[in-house]
């Protein structure tokens, strides 16, 4: 397929700038493959369409405040660094991407809060990218902290608005466990503790899987034809217990819910030749577009996506290109609120 097929209109006003006022009250878009039929909920509402024994597999990733923003040593310039992944732990190594690039050099040292953690630029890695040492002398837990309470939630740039409290709650799952994502995995954020419970009242099971989101999964795609598009590698984490469970319900013929594009992307990273599970610990640079033969998830929950992303692709390719195009139409349509902080979207 061509990245052009995946344009449409957006009137900017729908680009969610805040989350609902209660993480189960987004609209829910309900998409049925089987008759085209798209029905307008509320997010409360999904446990209707699962019964007892079917499955919501989630991620547990959880956000660091990866956001920093220091000053660069003899100008003073300001500089925004935002940490992608740690690279050696022991030296302190960052790969992280800097504002504005052109003014930072190898050898530059850049100063954050009152001087309390400098970084020393050691390589360039992209246009944007660099290779940080921070310079610490404490033990790591410490040094952890100071990006704690030096950094601002990562919430994306497209939102235009500058990071408040509320959003370190918010742009976080209810269920986040293990750090390292520099996004979060928005599908989830819409549950609440409230719905969890509710979930287990019904019976319906939960099983999780781990992908640090990386900048790669909103990185662009500057090719027309797909298939050159190569996506960044994201860790992945499937644990055997998850692994268990999955094909537990794809042999008993449950239904099995992929909650987010994350998750999907870790599901389809680890597949068996008999269409099962594996687990696994490793990186995935999986890229999905139409037309795709998905082999573990039978439905999907996920947000409103940009134009020409590939995670709109993904979306397409599980929903049915034609299908999900309508409903982005209609979406716009009814005015349903976009990206991270927006509505969701069920694919039956």
């Amino acid at each position: 397929m061509k990245l052009s097929q995946f344009k449409f209109d957006l009137p900017p006003e729908l680009v969610a700038k805040f989350p609902a006022d209660q993480r189960d009250e987004s609209r829910l878009m309900v998409v049925h493959r089987d008759t085209g039929k798209i029905e307008h909920r509320i997010f409360k509402d999904v446990l209707e369409y699962f019964d007892e024994k079917d499955l919501m597999i989630m991620n547990d990733t959880k956000v660091f405040p990866a956001r920093l923003y220091g000053n660069k040593e003899k100008t003073g310039a300001r500089i925004e660094v935002f940490l992608l992944r740690e690279l050696n732990r022991d030296n302190l190594l960052w790969d992280v991407l800097v504002d504005p690039a052109r003014k930072i050099r190898i050898g530059n040292k850049l100063y954050f809060g009152d001087d309390e953690l400098v970084a020393e630029v050691i390589d360039n890695t992209t246009s944007r990218g660099r290779t940080v040492r921070f310079l610490f002398d404490g033990p790591y837990e410490e040094f952890k902290g100071l990006i704690e309470k030096l950094g601002q939630t990562p919430i994306p740039k497209y939102i235009h608005r500058d990071v408040v409290p509320e959003d370190e709650e918010r742009y976080q799952t209810v269920y986040a466990k293990k750090e390292g994502a520099v996004a979060a995995p928005t599908a989830g954020l819409h549950f609440s503790k409230h719905l969890l419970k509710r979930m287990e009242i019904k019976g319906i099971d939960t099983a999780f899987v781990t992908l640090h989101v990386g900048l790669g999964t909103f990185r662009q795609v500057e090719v027309e034809d797909l298939t050159k598009h190569k996506m960044d590698s994201e860790e992945i984490f499937i644990p055997e217990e998850t692994a268990k469970i999955v094909n537990q319900k794809i042999d008993e013929k449950r239904r099995i819910c992929a909650v987010g594009t994350t998750t999907m992307r870790v599901l389809e990273s680890s597949v068996s030749t008999d269409g099962h599970l594996k687990p696994f610990h490793g990186w995935t640079n999986k890229f999905i577009f139409p037309p795709y033969d998905f082999k573990i998830a039978n439905s999907m929950i996920t947000n409103f996506h940009m134009p020409e992303s590939t995670l709109l692709m993904m979306t397409a390719a599980f929903g049915g290109y034609d299908l999900i195009m309508k409903a982005y139409k209609e979406a716009v349509k009814e005015k349903y609120r976009f990206y991270s902080y927006g509505d969701a979207m069920l694919i039956l």
